[in-house]
């Protein structure tokens, strides 16, 4: 083929890890003028070579041409889907209907969301009484003079979060619960911030209404700051006052769950083949793969050939949220599934299949994409991250920076908060996904991967677990300890001009157990080594419940009474600080070096 061919015009699939040899034809090119352009840019690769996504960015740049770049086998499993699941004419000639509403409930601890349930659950009509459920399964439908409402017991926001970060938006509605007596607390602004990131209508229930120290007012106040202003003060949150546990206000909060759910407009087609999300699943003795669905198109029956995910197979029995075996449930209503071959993934779309050949022959593509790419799919939301913010502005495009920010104290993040928003041009914004103080946590990891967020820490850290998964995830955190070097990062990254930087590399983490008090020494910190290995001399920062509180050097290292020069993860030693007294069981001494590393725009 010529080498001035015209270019495929459109987006052109290309899957990651290509050969030359696989690219130059997509492209109308032959695999020597990949090969030839390459060479010409400092990189030398073969046709059987794969190219890394920059080399094929690059030379797609070059012509004009326009590229999305999947992972293997993505695009096989897309086409494979079209071909089997196609919706058809029949099911398309159904007419959608109104469907009950899906309300998960969040809220802070020990703000009453059990109790709540539990006064929900003892509601249902069909149930007959608080003990009728004889079988939690993490879902659940009530009915509720005449109409139904679909509850998602959610184990934590990480949970809620991460089923979105995978395109699962199982949620119409989220009730916040906030206790009377104790206020707007953190995981309540988490909360806010997640049900926000999923675009879900928030409807607030101010608990305990019944204490003599309640005080709905201050809740109205603290919940207006964050945005939910209170319709009776004229904004457009619904508030409802109640009483877990003396059961007043439960029936106002279900009638203000349907009006919201008639706003919203909720739709489903009542009949033809089934589609779901696996809320949850399982290998349970004597059942085998059970999995918790929650049916949002059409009829599921059992007999049904089922694929979700990884897994496929027929449906041996449906068990509802009262233990009973069911033949046929339809939208928003949840369900224990038996019958899959494997226990596939919270998240998982849930399709019948008119085939079973077609569900295993799916069910087998996705499998082996998941085996060469090590990972299953995240889909994030819009939004850039630092290193994206060039490439966006240099399209001419207005660019959004996602943050989530986390400070020491409240002054600080206040402090950092509008400085930052000071940063703000016409065309570059800053959104704040969430703002909290302490330190950088596996929940914090979560959001910002679904939205696709950089996380700024000021004068926090994160911990061994939420460094760990940031890594896994690809989640970018940044923390800093001055706030003019944050501000100029902030501020180059939105020109596009980020100067090199240090990385940090934490070599070591050491749990405090015990405090020693030696003459003329001071202060001996008896601990274990948690992760990496603690050497002398290295530098070190001190941290309390993820807050920064001192950084100095380790002046003193001992295995028993031997003086040492490094101890690994899993051993005891004696450490001693530079100039640091203040030490209390439970802080965390972590080590680190510096490491300087380019940025490349």
């Amino acid at each position: 083929m010529p080498s001035n061919a015209p270019v495929p015009e459109g987006e052109i699939i290309v899957e990651r890890g290509s050969t030359a040899k696989d690219l130059g034809p997509k492209l109308n090119r032959t695999t020597g003028d990949v090969i030839r352009f390459l060479f010409l840019q400092g990189e030398i690769v073969t046709g059987t070579q794969a190219l890394s996504d920059d080399m094929v960015e690059l030379f797609a740049a070059e012509l004009g041409a326009t590229v999305r770049l999947v992972d293997p086998g993505e695009e096989q499993e897309a086409e494979l889907l079209a071909k089997y699941f196609e919706e058809d004419e029949e099911l398309d000639a159904i007419d959608v209907a109104p469907r009950p509403p899906v309300v998960t409930i969040m809220g802070h601890v020990d703000h009453g969301k059990t109790l709540l349930l539990d006064k929900i659950r003892s509601s249902n009509v069909i149930a007959g009484e608080a003990g009728g459920i004889t079988q939690h399964i993490g879902a659940y439908r009530v009915e509720w003079r005449g109409h139904a409402i679909a509850f998602i017991d959610t184990p934590g926001h990480e949970a809620f979060t991460s089923m979105r970060a995978r395109g699962a938006n199982v949620t119409d509605i989220v009730v916040l619960v906030v206790a009377a007596d104790d206020g707007v607390m953190p995981q309540t602004v988490e909360a806010v911030n997640h049900a926000r990131a999923a675009e879900v209508p928030i409807i607030v229930a101010i608990n305990k209404m019944d204490r003599p120290d309640a005080n709905a007012n201050r809740v109205l106040e603290q919940l207006s700051q964050l945005g939910l202003v209170p319709e009776k003060w004229g904004g457009d949150t619904v508030v409802v006052e109640i009483s877990a546990l003396e059961s007043t206000g439960i029936d106002d909060l279900l009638e203000q769950i349907l009006v919201v759910a008639e706003v919203e407009e909720l739709v489903a087609r009542p009949t033809g083949r089934a589609t779901g999300v696996v809320l949850e699943a399982n290998l349970e003795v004597g059942r085998g793969p059970v999995a918790t669905v929650m049916v949002q198109e059409g009829l599921l029956e059992v007999g049904d050939t089922v694929v979700a995910g990884a897994a496929w197979g027929k449906v041996k029995a449906l068990v509802n949220d009262l233990g009973e075996n069911v033949k046929v449930v339809g939208p928003s209503t949840p369900v224990q599934l038996l019958g899959f071959s494997e226990a596939p993934q919270a998240g998982d779309e849930v399709r019948v299949s008119t085939d079973l050949a077609h569900a295993r022959t799916l069910a087998d593509a996705r499998a082996q994409r998941v085996r060469l790419t090590g990972h299953q799919p995240i889909v994030a939301t819009g939004g850039a991250k630092l290193e994206d913010l060039f490439e966006q502005l240099q399209r001419g495009e207005t660019a959004t920076l996602n943050l989530v920010l986390k400070a020491d104290v409240q002054g600080s993040l206040e402090a950092v908060t509008e400085s930052l928003r000071k940063l703000e041009r016409d065309d570059v914004k800053l959104a704040f996904v969430h703002r909290g103080v302490g330190g950088i946590t596996e929940n914090d990891v979560q959001l910002a991967k679904a939205t696709n967020a950089t996380i700024i820490g000021f004068n926090v850290r994160p911990d061994r677990r939420s460094r760990e998964l940031a890594d896994d995830q690809d989640v970018e955190i940044r923390t800093y300890e001055i706030i003019y070097k944050l501000l100029e990062d902030i501020q180059a990254a939105m020109l596009g001009l980020l100067a090199p930087e240090f990385e940090e590399i934490v070599t070591g983490e050491a749990e405090v157990r015990e405090i020693f008090r030696v003459p003329r020494i001071g202060a001996i910190a008896g601990c274990f080594v948690r992760s990496g290995a603690i050497t002398r001399g290295s530098k070190v920062r001190f941290l309390r419940d993820g807050v920064i509180i001192w950084k100095g050097t380790i002046t003193s290292l001992r295995r028993f009474k031997d003086d040492v020069r490094e101890v690994a993860a899993g051993f005891e030693c004696g450490i001693g600080l530079s100039d640091y007294q203040d030490l209390k069981e439970g802080d965390l001494i972590e080590t680190f070096e510096e490491r300087e590393i380019p940025r490349t725009l």
